[in-house]
């Protein structure tokens, strides 16, 4: 196997802030945050309530929509992660199953509610919103963190010398233009590196949602 050069190797670890790409995965991650709080609340809002009035006829119906949402939330995911990381991610066929026996004149309503349940997906669509719930606040955290870490080492040459203030840095105060440059070349490395790392978070979301929703296909559908 032929090593690859380092030049190439070099090119592309600084070449990441200039790629388009890598920009869709950071919305990817911020969106992350929002729509985790989402899903969680409106999951347990939908489930504690279904649950709740489980013992009338009101209670069934509200865990089956609730698991619809979810189902729907679930597709939301995959098409966030075909769009912004380009990946093939599947989409829960419990949805089309769901509306081709809507389709057809011989079933009935307790059929495509039977229909829909019965699909792995529906369920996986479940597992998906609630690890993205998780994810959702992992991500916006790393992204947020990783930002104003590498921002504020970034803007050290043009505040360290600020009127009425003294830029300081952990335990390091900054008193010369040297040790601003410097923390600002540390502020490349580090932000190349956070790039690298949050590129490679998003990936793993687009990954978890399609290994959980490709468990009914050999191949994501379209």
């Amino acid at each position: 196997m032929i090593a690859r050069p380092l030049s190439a190797t070099l090119g592309q670890f600084v070449r990441v802030p200039f790629e388009g790409a890598t920009y869709r995965r950071l919305v990817y991650l911020l969106l992350a945050g929002p729509l985790g709080l989402a899903y969680f609340v409106g999951t347990t809002t939908g489930v504690s309530t279904g649950l709740g009035l489980s013992v009338t006829l009101i209670g069934l119906p509200i865990l089956g929509l609730t698991l619809l949402a979810v189902t729907g939330a679930a597709w939301l995911e995959a098409q966030l992660s075909r769009v912004l990381l380009d990946q093939e991610t599947a989409t829960p066929t419990a949805l089309s199953t769901l509306h081709d026996a809507i389709d057809d004149p011989d079933t009935g309503v307790v059929g495509a509610c039977t229909a829909f349940l019965v699909d792995a997906t529906a369920w996986t669509s479940l597992a998906v919103v609630l690890l993205k719930s998780v994810f959702g606040l992992v991500a916006f955290v790393a992204v947020v963190t990783a930002g104003s870490v590498v921002g504020s080492l970034l803007v050290a040459p043009l505040v360290y010398d600020a009127p009425g203030m003294a830029y300081q840095t952990g335990s390091y105060t900054v008193t010369t233009l040297s040790g601003a440059l410097g923390l600002a070349g540390l502020g490349v490395v580090l932000g190349l590196v956070s790039l690298h790392v949050l590129n490679a978070l998003a990936d793993l979301g687009g990954y978890l949602t399609d290994a959980l929703l490709s468990i009914e296909r050999g191949e994501p559908a379209e």
